[in-house]
């Protein structure tokens, strides 16, 4: 089990964000983060949006930390990885 965390560094309406990823699995990923109370509507996907200001407890919970680069291609490996389509036509 393997939960990824990049940095935090996309900003959105004045906060922000980083990704918060599964390298096994999106069931394993939805069990942490509503383990923590990330909402469900925070997932895009292959990924959660999280705010910096959560990012701390994220990691203390368990999540390691990664670059971003380090985190897509642990995602493309495991074969999670979508594409912008693909996370378009999940909505």
């Amino acid at each position: 089990m393997t939960i990824l965390i990049d940095e935090a560094r996309w900003w959105f309406d004045d906060r922000k964000w980083c990704h918060l990823v599964s390298d096994e699995s999106y069931a394993e990923l939805h069990d942490f983060a509503g383990g923590v109370g990330i909402p469900r509507r925070a997932f895009q996907g292959d990924h959660y949006d999280v705010p910096e200001e959560y990012r701390s407890e994220l990691i203390a919970a368990g999540a390691e930390v990664v670059e971003s680069r380090e985190l897509v291609r642990r995602l493309r490996a495991a074969g999670l990885r979508l594409t912008p389509a693909q996370r378009r036509s999940r909505d």
